[in-house]
């Protein structure tokens, strides 16, 4: 009994979770003339004219691209100096280590909307409006303390005994860090990975107000700006959020384990 009710349980939160993508499915397979009505609360006949009409009348597809350019590289930066900061905070002897760990979570805690006049006259200034090298840099620098605040806690999970044996082994630093460390630091480094990758996927207030063409929007700004003159597309504006959430399903489903491995445990475990 008490399994099957837990079974019951997360079939509930899994429904009430998955609710709010599974009516953005059945809106974008209904006819245009049910769009707006109920009942039916499922669609009459199944179309595909809104997923036709995104790729056709609209720039999404361009959109995805520039949402997978400023994602990705976004995740790089943030993997790479949070690494870097992490193993350094984690391991190696730095003064004021609270201090600095203090200071990165400060900066996470300032509300967008305060920040975004002076960086948009800023990178305004630096020739860099309407780029997506604004958009990666301004990410980056919001999903710096996520990352580092993570991997310093990871890699202070994996035992001392490893590093000072590669230290006594003769590897530098450095050497320590690439070649013992950061392979033990990999369902970190994936869960890191997601999270950042997640948030500038979706970031909206910046890609809003630092693009003004197609060529550098992204997707949130894209179907925000869906074109309707009379009417809201409902069916195309819930056809491009199945679209542009499904990568984020696969990456989720592909590195789950190693997400759950990295937001909960070390990598090695005695």
């Amino acid at each position: 009994m008490r399994s099957a009710a837990r079974g019951l349980a997360l079939v509930l939160v899994a429904l009430y979770s998955l609710a709010p993508f599974l009516w953005q499915i059945v809106t974008s397979l209904k006819p245009a003339h049910e769009l707006t009505s109920l009942p039916p609360l499922l669609p009459s006949r199944i179309e595909f004219a809104s997923y036709l009409a995104i790729f056709s009348d609209s720039p999404l597809l361009r959109a995805v691209v520039n949402s997978l350019i400023v994602a990705g590289g976004t995740t790089l930066l943030a993997l790479v100096i949070g690494a870097l900061a992490g193993f350094a905070l984690a391991r190696l002897r730095v003064r004021r280590r609270a201090a600095i760990l203090a200071g990165v979570l400060v900066v996470s805690m300032f509300p967008p909307i305060a920040t975004v006049s002076p960086l948009f006259l800023l990178l305004n200034a630096l020739g860099l409006h309407d780029t997506l090298l604004a958009l990666i840099l301004t990410y980056t620098t919001f999903s710096l303390p996520l990352a580092i605040w993570l991997l310093t806690n990871f890699f202070r999970s994996i035992p001392e005994e490893l590093y000072i044996a590669s230290r006594v082994d003769g590897c530098t630093p450095f050497q320590s860090f690439y070649r013992v460390m950061l392979p033990l630091a990999s369902p970190g480094l994936a869960a890191a990975a997601l999270l950042v990758f997640i948030f500038s996927w979706n970031e909206f207030l910046y890609a809003l107000s630092f693009t003004a063409t197609t060529a550098s929007r992204t997707v949130p700004v894209a179907i925000a700006l869906f074109p309707g003159l009379h009417e809201v597309p409902w069916g195309d504006i819930a056809a491009a959020s199945v679209v542009v959430t499904l990568p984020l399903l696969v990456l989720a489903m592909v590195f789950h384990r190693r997400i759950v491995d990295g937001l909960t445990a070390g990598a090695v475990k005695g």
